[in-house]
């Protein structure tokens, strides 16, 4: 963790039993101060990073992307960062900092979401340098209040109804028992897993997948680990990170340029964060580029250096891993200048046009693919789709227009990039693209000569002309919308609509365009992914024809990452 750690070992466990740093009143904390604030969420957010993949799996559809655990893990991580950077013992400047890095690091609705109940909680302590049980109460009541506001059509059932209930009984129990945080925030719990359980009851969608909300369960785990902060359980709760790992890291970059001459001419350094990330397997292959490697880091977050020839192949392993990060390229050989000329030409287009164009895509052909349709900025989505609020705004800073559209490409990450216009000094419109081929088709309306208004109703217009078929793999047995799914099928969404399951991936598709091809349709493309090959696509789309003679029938490989196909339909 950036500037400082989590404070979860066990020789602190007996010492901060009782939150320090507080004002006491006989065996009892009445005060607490910003360093109990921001370790109280250093324990949220390592509880949390534990139980990432439980949340995971509670997606409603069944598919391998559903990221609400991970999401809020990552955000919490930004947030984190910010908080120990902030180096401060007051309470509101460490929550005003928190809510910052929440802002910034946020991914995915679930991630936007989190980032406004810390925004909420940070204005409720803005004139707090120290605070008390009611003070907290206070601040939970307004992270309801900004929660809420964050979404236009709240929904039962979600995350925010769980905010809702947690605020309430935190009040009414700070009501009756004045002066104990650790019992607010048992009442918090207690009241947190409640909602939790009965979001099924409250959300149809919940109710037939046999789920709870996942929002929901990663708020509780949250409060959860806060609460055993508070209550000096923290055997179960391991460091996310070494003491000042930054530093660390300074010093054994620094000791590997001291070991002598290189026969390489790029030192190179990255950050990927993803999943199931294996840093020995990373650590081989940079050996294979180049030496004065060093990997550190852990199953969901990597680092690395090394000194190479091709820079470039090195950070296209890293892109495959995940999302990269914090790329740096120095040339030892004073070559650098090239380098970066050349990786900034292979993500930005030249300046054509009034208007620019920030997409957000996952897999390197359809990254190319938007490149070649005259995209400004292409923001890797990385495996799920969700980069952060900060990586969507550095790419709409970008842009040397000072008009953009940002075409999201996903559901999931509209909010993010709602955020990103909120906080960028540029005109900014969001089109509600939901799917890959809602951004093409959008990119392809955009009138080059025409102003930021005009285009963005064009292209809003053009993206709902287009119909999505998704196929990817059932992650578990399940039903939706009457629909029996078994784990391991293949499943097909329209339009973002879970409707198909069948026994391969051809088929999926083959009974989804029975539903969907109409008298209006001329246009059929397979963007196969990065785990199909070009004959299966080749002998889909073959089949395809002989179905459908009078279709167009175009494939392109996009390398997206757990779904074989997308197909469009115009």
């Amino acid at each position: 963790m950036a500037g400082g750690k989590f404070p979860l070992t066990s020789a602190e466990s007996d010492r901060h039993a009782v939150a320090t740093g507080g004002r006491r009143r006989g065996r009892h904390v009445t005060t607490y101060s910003g360093k109990d604030l921001r370790e109280m969420f250093a324990a949220a957010t390592t509880w949390l990073e534990q139980n990432a993949q439980a949340i995971n799996s509670i997606n409603v559809f069944p598919v391998p992307d559903g990221d609400t655990g991970t999401n809020m893990y990552l955000t919490m991580r930004a947030t984190m960062d910010e908080a120990y950077e902030s180096g401060s013992e007051a309470a509101n400047v460490v929550a005003g900092a928190m809510a910052k890095g929440a802002l910034m690091g946020a991914r995915g609705n679930s991630g936007v979401i989190l980032s406004q109940i810390l925004r909420g909680f940070a204005d409720g302590l803005s004139e707090k340098e120290q605070f008390d049980s009611r003070d907290f109460v206070a601040a939970l009541d307004e992270a309801a209040v900004s929660a809420d506001r964050a979404v236009s059509h709240p929904v039962e059932g979600t995350i925010l109804t769980v905010m809702r209930a947690v605020a309430a009984a935190a009040r009414e129990r700070s009501r009756k028992l004045r002066g104990n945080l650790k019992n607010v925030l048992t009442a918090a719990v207690d009241a947190a897993k409640d909602a939790v359980a009965k979001t099924p009851s409250l959300l149809p969608a919940l109710r037939e997948a046999g789920v709870v909300d996942a929002g929901g369960q990663g708020l509780y785990v949250m409060l959860e680990g806060a609460l055993r902060y508070l209550r000096g359980d923290l055997a179960s709760l391991a460091p996310l990170a070494v003491q000042d790992p930054e530093r660390t890291w300074a010093r054994s970059t620094t000791a590997l340029h001291d070991i002598g001459e290189t026969k390489y001419g790029y030192c190179t350094e990255f950050l990927v964060s993803g999943e199931k990330l294996t840093a020995g397997a990373t650590l081989e292959r940079m050996l294979e580029l180049g030496d004065s490697v060093l990997v550190v880091g852990d199953e969901t977050l990597l680092r690395v250096h090394l000194h190479t020839a091709e820079p470039e192949i090195a950070i296209s392993y890293g892109r495959s891993l995940g999302e990269l990060s914090q790329i740096k390229v120095d040339n030892i050989e004073e070559q650098a200048g090239q380098f970066v000329a050349r990786v900034q030409a292979s993500r930005y287009a030249p300046d054509i046009g009034i208007v620019g164009t920030v997409v957000v895509v996952s897999g390197s052909g359809l990254e190319e693919v938007f490149r070649s349709l005259g995209a400004t900025a292409v923001v890797p989505g990385g495996a799920t789709m969700n980069p952060s609020t900060r990586q969507i705004l550095e790419a709409i800073e970008y842009c040397p227009q000072e008009e953009v559209i940002v075409l999201p490409n996903n559901k999931n990450v509209i909010l993010g990039a709602q955020q990103a216009a909120k906080n960028s000094r540029k005109r900014v419109r969001i089109v509600r693209t939901l799917s890959v081929p809602q951004g093409m088709a959008a990119l392809l309306a955009l009138n080059p000569e025409g102003g930021l208004d005009d285009n963005a109703v064009v292209m809003e217009d053009a993206r709902r002309e287009v119909q999505t078929v998704e196929v990817t793999k059932a992650i578990r047995t399940t039903t939706f919308g009457g629909l029996r799914v078994r784990v391991g099928q293949d499943i097909a969404l329209l339009n973002g609509t879970l409707a198909v399951a069948e026994d391969s991936p051809q088929a999926a598709v083959r009974e989804s365009l029975k539903r969907l091809v109409n008298d209006q349709t001329s246009l059929v493309t397979v963007y196969y992914g990065a785990l199909s090959t070009a004959e299966d696509a080749g002998a889909l789309a073959d089949e395809i024809r002989a179905v459908y003679p009078s279709l167009q029938v175009d494939i392109v490989y996009g390398g997206q990452p757990h779904y074989s196909y997308i197909v469009s339909l115009e």
